[in-house]
């Protein structure tokens, strides 16, 4: 058995593959309300009938304030949960795992939504709203934040927690913790955006409080059997900022605090750095927090060749691949690719059996 193509078991939870499709905003509420629909379930579902072994929901806000624009999905409310629960069902008749990003977006918050081409923060009199982040310092080019005092940290920590327990009551089987990409808890753990001065910022430990906060809310609420993932932007590339040995060190503390599994990429806290995009550009960085940290990883980024993610999976590289753009132009990505491995192809839904090819024939 191809190594992609093997199962993997996290706490409770076996997964059927390592064909894992990541988080990816689409942008596509149309009420504004943070309810998902017809969209989200096609688009998240065609992925797990297309082979997946795991689906991940985009970042998905905690709280209203919490979402990157106002066409972005939530999960602090009943209607939104009863709304990801006709998705997750889908999902899981499929045979793949439904997970979910818990998500703040801090500083980068009230912005417009993509498909609208309009860049910066959404004006508050056009329905944007007021941003927090660690400290009141901006991401370039948009409005300056509100620095969280104690009260405002704590409530982030608890829309965390009533979030787990709300992606659990949806039917999801896994949560993730989205601490990178320039996002609120990145916003925290790296010294570039973080500038305070008490316990929630300053040295390592201070600036890794507030995720640390939220993985225990997050275990405790979730139980012992459901896996809890971490996303990780292992370096800022930029000099001083957040890196890969800060990322390994919080990583271990974060599986102390109760996390499973950590989801490497890389960036998004500055808009202007210098990042060295080509194939498989991230995974070293995987590859160097599973070592470091001793955690299993998975590793993201250009990863588009069956054979290149089977070679990282099977050296150690990386403990499962996300496959973002490649399942965009792809769904049946994961088909293909365990037909192009020689792997077994039995996760084909029986409505598409006439059209499964011969393993190996050259068929697709």
């Amino acid at each position: 058995m191809p190594a992609l193509f093997r199962p993997i078991t996290i706490r409770g939870l076996t997964i059927r593959n390592r064909v894992w499709v990541p988080p990816m905003c689409q942008y596509s509420v149309t009420e504004l309300d943070g309810v998902p629909h017809d969209w989200h379930l096609v688009h998240l579902g065609s992925m797990a009938a297309g082979g997946a072994g795991l689906v991940i929901a985009e970042a998905t806000a905690v709280s209203p304030e919490g979402r990157i624009s106002d066409h972005d999905t939530g999960i602090w409310d009943d209607a939104q949960v009863a709304a990801w629960s006709r998705i997750t069902r889908f999902i899981r008749a499929q045979g793949a795992a439904a997970g979910i990003q818990l998500a703040h977006a801090g500083r980068k918050a009230s912005v417009w939504a993509e498909f609208l081409r309009r860049s910066g923060s959404q004006p508050l009199d056009e329905g944007g709203w007021p941003t927090v982040s660690a400290s009141a310092q901006a991401f370039d080019g948009f409005r300056e934040p509100i620095a969280l005092d104690e009260r405002g940290i704590r409530r982030v920590v608890e829309d965390f927690r009533a979030g787990a327990r709300r992606a659990i009551d949806a039917g999801f089987d896994l949560v993730e913790v989205h601490a990178a990409h320039g996002y609120l808890v990145h916003q925290f753990l790296s010294p570039l955006s973080n500038l305070r001065t008490d316990e929630w910022g300053g040295d390592l430990e201070g600036r890794a409080r507030l995720l640390l906060e939220i993985v225990r809310a997050v275990r405790a609420e979730v139980g012992e059997h459901v896996p809890v993932f971490v996303r990780f932007s292992a370096t800022d590339w930029v000099e001083g900022g957040w890196d890969e040995a800060q990322t390994s060190t919080v990583a271990r503390w974060c599986q102390e605090a109760g996390a499973d599994f950590f989801d490497i990429s890389t960036g998004g806290l500055v808009a202007h750095a210098d990042i060295p995009v080509g194939p498989g550009y991230q995974a070293g960085h995987a590859e160097y927090v599973g070592e470091h940290a001793d955690v299993p990883v998975s590793a993201v980024g250009r990863i588009t060749n069956a054979r290149h993610a089977d070679d990282l999976v099977a050296s150690g590289g990386a403990d499962a691949i996300m496959f973002g753009k490649a399942m965009l132009r792809d769904p049946h990505f994961a088909l293909r690719a365990a037909n192009e491995l020689g792997a077994d192809t039995s996760m084909w839904p029986v409505q598409y059996l006439r059209a499964r090819p011969h393993v190996n024939d050259g068929e697709w």
